[in-house]
């Protein structure tokens, strides 16, 4: 990775939490400060989400996100919508700005699928792995967590493909013990509902955080061949970040008010 790249990758990093600890900072949700986080992230070509996400085999952008709760369920009796529906939704809602598919168009993402493409032409890939999905967790004044979780979804994907970024449960949780967002294989993520096999470990089986994210992110991806890794806050404000790659863009401010930002174990 460049140095240019990686400063911007950071500095993109730093302006999502300076969003998100707006919000907190002032006694706002959690809710809306990872909302908030997520929006940063998207603006930035550095990920693969909003501007910048990847394209379809079809040469397109087809977008998938999450809030635990979210406008969804503030103006809709249903929780997920996806396709045509959510589209027609999104027209119905005065605060949702409506872009042509063209503004999240990039030349490194389309040089991404010529080259994923290439590869499946020779049998090697049937869809280029590259992630860069972004998600925020966040634990309030009021003791509220959340979660969101935004992407591109998989380079060169087919028609209609869902990974486990939008599906509560697979790479998005909160509830009010834990908060966890997951970027990765998204296939894997659902398989074995990461993101609740993390929260059920730590509401049944007796587990920190830390220890439930490590054996989801250690053990159970990788014996399905997943990679990818999650952040996770509990209600007490610890934090957990793994990751079995070879690197993870992440970003945070702990209880105390410390904070960082990483690409690779270093």
């Amino acid at each position: 990775m460049a140095p240019v790249q990686r400063q911007a990758i950071h500095a993109a990093l730093e302006q999502a939490l300076d969003a998100g600890a707006a919000v907190l900072e002032r006694g706002g949700a959690a809710l809306d400060a990872v909302q908030a986080a997520v929006v940063a992230l998207e603006e930035a070509p550095w990920f693969n989400a909003g501007y910048g996400a990847v394209y379809t085999a079809r040469g397109e952008h087809e977008l998938d996100a999450a809030l635990m709760e979210g406008a969804v369920m503030d103006h809709s009796p249903h929780v997920l919508l996806a396709g045509q529906g959510a589209e027609r939704f999104a027209d119905t809602q005065p605060a949702i700005a409506r872009v042509d598919n063209a503004w999240f168009d990039t030349p490194s993402r389309l040089a991404q699928l010529h080259r994923a493409q290439e590869e499946a032409r020779e049998g090697a890939s049937a869809a280029g792995r590259y992630f860069g999905t972004v998600g925020a967790v966040a634990l309030d004044r009021q003791g509220h967590l959340a979660a969101a979780t935004s992407t591109g979804g998989m380079t060169n994907k087919r028609w209609g493909r869902v990974g486990d970024s939008p599906l509560i449960g697979a790479g998005t949780w909160a509830d009010q013990r834990v908060a966890v967002s997951a970027t990765g294989w998204g296939e894997a993520f659902i398989r074995c509902a990461a993101a609740h096999d993390i929260a059920a470990r730590v509401a049944h089986g007796g587990a920190s955080l830390g220890e439930a994210a490590e054996a989801v992110v250690f053990g159970t991806l990788p014996a399905l061949g997943g990679d990818g890794g999650v952040i996770a806050v509990d209600a007490q404000g610890r934090l957990a970040l793994p990751f079995n790659t070879g690197g993870m863009y992440r970003g945070w401010i702990d209880r105390d008010g410390r904070r960082g930002t990483a690409i690779f174990d270093a």
